[in-house]
């Protein structure tokens, strides 16, 4: 029997469209699975300018995603899914063979609880920190800024940033053994920190040497050297 009956062959995938700003660090998070998942040559990227508030015009809003925000995917059927969390389920499963979301009741359970800390913990609370604490987007886009919550949100960043540290000094990936979609969030809460210029502690050793050792990592060194649409 051939031993390729029952693999997965990704070019016959149709076509699938991602709004997104390429240096955006959640729409990082999508592109760093689609290169994990060898799905990038599936993918046009439409370039949607966040400093220009293309994610809040009301177009976008009723046609692409009544949340405003990004990435969104796709499909070619019309389909449309926002949220990372939710992009990556769909893209991890596609092969039936999920490497990044759990392939168990166990891993899934772990990677999904690590994941939404990521995202409590570090990276929107540094979204929130840019946001309302740091010019953000700019003035046109920026209509309200709480700058009290935003310096919250900045210590509750650093806070998450001391938790993981403590993770990582235990294991080798933030849910486990294996990298997963949590390690991704809490790549792009740390893109995101550099990007507000709010650095990782020099008592976080393990964080430190774990990000180092994932900007290695193919589909992150060269998240932003995809393909882009022609234009």
């Amino acid at each position: 029997m051939s031993s390729d009956i029952g693999k997965f062959d990704a070019t016959k995938l149709a076509m699938m469209e991602i709004y997104d700003f390429p240096r955006g660090p959640y729409p990082a998070r999508v592109r760093i699975a689609l290169a994990e998942k060898n799905l990038r040559s599936r993918v046009q990227f439409e370039m949607v300018d966040l400093y220009k508030g293309e994610h809040k015009k009301p177009d976008f809003v009723a046609t692409k995603n009544y949340s405003g925000t990004l990435p969104v995917l796709e499909l070619d059927d019309g389909t449309r899914i926002a949220e990372c969390t939710a992009i990556t389920e769909y893209l991890d499963t596609l092969d039936g063979a999920p490497i990044l979301t759990g392939r168990t009741p166990r891993e899934k359970g772990l990677i999904h609880m690590m994941n939404k800390r990521a995202e409590l913990e570090l990276l929107d609370a540094v979204s929130v920190y840019f946001h309302h604490a740091t010019p953000g987007l700019g003035p046109d886009v920026e209509i309200y800024q709480n700058a009290e919550w935003g310096f919250r949100q900045r210590d509750k960043a650093i806070r998450g940033m001391y938790y993981f540290d403590g993770v990582l000094k235990k294991q080798k990936f933030v849910a486990g053994e294996l990298f997963s979609m949590a390690d991704i969030t809490v790549i792009a809460g740390l893109i995101f920190a550099g990007v507000v210029k709010l650095p990782v502690p020099a008592e976080c050793e393990a964080l430190q040497g774990w990000y180092a050792r994932m900007q290695e990592r193919p589909s992150v060194k060269n998240r932003v050297t995809m393909s882009e649409p022609a234009g």
